[in-house]
């Protein structure tokens, strides 16, 4: 007689469709966000950035939200801004205009408001489309764990917060999708918006490369219509103009070709004191590996060491781990793509796990084991980390390293 209630309930649960069970997870998820937000305030300590007694809305316009609210309020600087040295400054350049301005409209007035709404609405219906891209490959209940893996995560705070990241991942997923079902023709649309949104899409671009020639290796068993081949090369084509269009916008608007890969290598001089002058890939990460190694207490060639083993071992889990190849090869695909492009243009400090967003497909490998024990371990070890993360970045946030 006990377990009728409980049977009763689950029975409900499976009855119900797909959106709203998913619109429940998603709920529940931003519920315990934002507990976790309330508790960090009331913790915060004057030494914080965000001051003793932080609002939740101190905390949704903190960090790079400043940077969206001076694009959708001020625009962009004709004269980049120079310090004594003649270097370039941090300004509004590294900061794309889509979210900034959609957040402006939704809010009517109050941007941080309409910034939290999109990133919020953003949220649930990335949740919807990886529910769709994950199903087919791993099965539906596997990747309504995913969902709730993903909704819960130790970056689901960007779901509460004026940063695009919640934008652009859904954007993501339904442009993985499309690509997946060789809906080729409403990427014409996406691309652009995704582009326009926050850097990454040269990683995509490099994805419908790899996964083009995947298509043609595979043609004898899979067939690939002279279409196809024409828009897998036209969307390249557009996606690698996207990638570098901000590039010529800000060199035409400031008459400084190299506007834009400035304005971001102004944010390395807060963490080394003689970095390049001129963008050189990959020098990112193996200048970051030094420094951490050094912060560390270790000598450089310890940093190199680590960096190839993560390297190493992420190389791996793409190309052999069971769970991550039960994705699919497309999701793999891009996987390794958005990391290539990852290493080829940063600099690893603490913004670098949020940028790890856009590997959200990759949540369906942690809900491939059937355990119950697992599958709810996993959730609670992402709550745990969940509050690590906003503990850390906004609760006691004073410390160079501290940056969402």
């Amino acid at each position: 007689m006990a377990y009728r209630p409980l049977t009763s309930v689950l029975r409900g649960w499976v009855r119900t469709p797909v959106p709203a069970r998913i619109a429940v997870i998603y709920l529940l998820s931003r519920l315990v966000t934002t507990g976790y937000f309330a508790l960090a305030a009331a913790g915060s300590s004057p030494a914080s950035r965000f001051g003793a007694t932080p609002t939740l809305g101190d905390y949704a316009a903190g960090w790079d939200a400043q940077w969206y609210w001076t694009v959708a309020t001020f625009g962009y600087p004709t004269a980049l801004p120079v310090n004594e040295a003649g270097q370039v400054l941090e300004n509004a350049w590294a900061f794309m205009p889509v979210y900034a301005h959609l957040a402006r409209v939704a809010g009517f007035g109050d941007w941080v408001a309409g910034a939290v709404l999109v990133s919020l609405t953003s949220g649930y219906l990335a949740c919807l489309a990886l529910f769709r891209l994950l199903r087919a490959r791993i099965g539906a209940a596997a990747a309504l764990w995913a969902v709730a893996f993903f909704a819960s995560g130790p970056l689901a705070a960007l779901f509460q917060v004026g940063y695009a990241e919640s934008l652009f991942v859904l954007l993501l997923l339904v442009a993985l999708d499309l690509v997946s079902r060789r809906r080729y023709g409403w990427l014409y649309l996406v691309v652009p918006v995704m582009g326009f949104t926050r850097p990454g899409v040269l990683a995509f671009a490099l994805f419908l490369g790899l996964h083009g020639i995947s298509r043609w290796v595979s043609r004898e068993r899979h067939p690939l219509p002279a279409k196809d081949v024409a828009h897998i090369v036209a969307l390249g084509v557009l996606t690698t103009a996207v990638g570098f269009a901000w590039q010529v916008i800000a060199g035409l608007v400031t008459g400084d070709p190299g506007a834009y890969l400035k304005t971001e290598l102004s944010w390395r001089r807060n963490w080394l004191t003689d970095p390049s002058a001129d963008f050189v890939p990959f020098e990112g990460f193996v200048r970051g590996a030094e420094f951490w190694a050094g912060q560390w207490g270790m000598p450089a060639w310890a940093g190199w060491m680590i960096l190839a083993v993560l390297v190493t071992g992420a190389g791996y889990a793409l190309l052999r781990a069971r769970s991550v190849r039960r994705l699919g090869l497309d999701i793999r695909l891009w996987s390794a793509s958005y990391l290539l492009y990852l290493l080829a243009v940063f600099f690893p400090q603490s913004s670098t796990f949020r940028l790890l967003f856009p590997l959200t497909p990759l949540a369906g490998a942690l809900a491939v084991p059937r355990s119950r024990v697992y599958r709810w371990g996993m959730l609670l070890l992402c709550l745990l980390l969940q509050w690590a993360w906003i503990l850390a970045m906004y609760g006691s946030a004073q410390t160079y390293w501290q940056i969402p």
